[in-house]
């Protein structure tokens, strides 16, 4: 194959790529419905569900939008040989191919965001403002953007320097010691993820004594569950929106609450939530997430190592020299629909995990409280109740809110 037929390949992968996402996301807006189903009534008034059609409506026009820009960006960067521009000044200034991936891919990653900074500021200020979700502060915003910078400088420039620098060094070995070594880093973070990453960005607390740590309490000596930690998160400090997560494993589990669930939910429905999240544990789903995450990536290196051994993907994007990140340019884009396949695969497993912990979480709680604060979520979240099932099938990891009431409506 010559580097043109493969340049080819990709600039149809791409383009193919984005029009297949905007026909589903197209779908999507075609089952809105201005007729609020029965299972709702009684949550969503006239005025809420009319802001929820809203909300759908605006959301999918600013993803339009930012969707479009971005692939405009990546065509252009394809047919105006822009990765090869990058690439000829970097490797000019230096040979070391690991500060050459480092400088590659920090440029593109911070031009990138630079970029996407007043389409983030929209959403934020204008389009969540509007919906009453926000209440991130312009200080805030800044002060996010410069974390996440430094951030993604020291750990992603440090997994990335690892990898090349094992790419170097071991040749045939290198897709098993990259994935050995990514597998570690992700155990860890799994493992610390609440103790050292959550406090860069929010405030932990623990939840004081009282009935809500009692019942949730409760609900984990009823379930055989180790819990650790139960601490509030001040998730109220940048949006209105409420969620809850479970973090870590063996003995380093615990539960993170949003204040803004604290505040708004009953002590019932909270509980219901938290349930939910032990099934997860109890059924060994998270478990069965980290291996399948690992085995996923060990896939990735696995392919990423035999597109290495030619020089033909580099050569494609215009690169004079082959080298390890124009080939990882190229990979990306060609691995793509594998990992669009794959996702699809996993949400399908999702998704019966979120049927099965469901279930599980009727045991641990008082009859109708998981149905009562998922219907409370939807409404303050502006959940859309009627996704189109195609969208569902590729990008939803949890089923429907309407499937999961039928399904609980079963059962209890």
């Amino acid at each position: 194959m010559s580097p043109q037929a493969l340049f080819n390949i990709i600039l149809i992968i791409t383009i193919a790529g984005f029009a297949f996402d905007q026909w589903i996301n197209y779908l999507n807006t075609t089952t809105r419905s201005n007729i609020l189903p029965e299972a709702l009534k009684g949550y969503y008034d006239e005025v809420t569900y009319s802001k929820q059609q809203d909300y759908e409506h605006t959301t999918y026009r600013f993803g339009l939008v930012s969707d479009i820009l971005s692939f405009l960006v990546i065509l252009a960067m394809l047919l105006l040989g822009g990765f090869a521009w990058l690439d000829n000044i970097i490797v000019s200034y230096t040979g070391s191919a690991i500060l050459q991936a480092i400088l590659f891919f920090g440029i593109l990653a911070f031009t990138t965001d630079l970029l996407s900074i007043p389409l983030d500021v929209y959403h934020t200020f204008v389009i969540e403002e509007r919906f009453g979700f926000n209440n991130t502060t312009p200080r805030t915003f800044v002060m996010d953007k410069l974390k996440g910078w430094l951030l993604g400088a020291v750990i992603g420039g440090g997994i990335l320097a690892l990898i090349v620098f094992i790419y170097v060094k071991t040749g045939s070995w290198f897709w098993v010691l990259a994935w050995t070594c990514i597998s570690l880093f992700t155990l860890f973070i799994s493992y610390f993820y609440t103790t050292l990453l959550v406090p860069v960005f929010n405030k932990l607390t623990p939840l004081p004594a009282g009935e809500l740590r009692d019942s949730i309490e409760k609900a984990a000596t009823l379930a055989g569950f180790s819990l650790k930690d139960i601490s509030i998160m001040d998730g109220s400090k940048r949006s209105s929106r409420g969620n809850a997560y479970f973090s870590g494993f063996g003995r380093k589990k615990s539960i993170v609450l949003f204040d803004t669930l604290v505040n708004e939910y009953s002590v019932d429905g909270l509980t219901a939530v938290l349930a939910h999240e032990i099934g997860h544990y109890e059924m060994k789903h998270v478990l069965k997430g980290l291996v399948s995450g690992i085995l996923q990536t060990g896939v990735l290196f696995f392919l990423l190592s035999l597109l290495l051994k030619s020089p033909l993907p580099s050569f494609s994007l215009g690169a004079s020299v082959p080298s390890f990140h124009m080939s990882v340019v190229a990979f990306g884009i060609l691995y793509s629909p594998v990992s669009m396949v794959l996702g699809i695969f996993f949400n399908v497993i999702s998704r019966k995990h979120e049927y099965e912990a469901d279930r599980f979480a009727i045991g641990l709680s008082q009859p109708g409280a998981l149905q009562e604060a998922l219907k409370k979520l939807s409404v303050k979240n502006l959940a859309n109740l009627t996704p189109h099932p195609s969208y569902v099938f590729i990008h939803y990891s949890h089923p429907t809110l309407l499937q999961r009431l039928e399904a609980l409506k079963e059962v209890e």
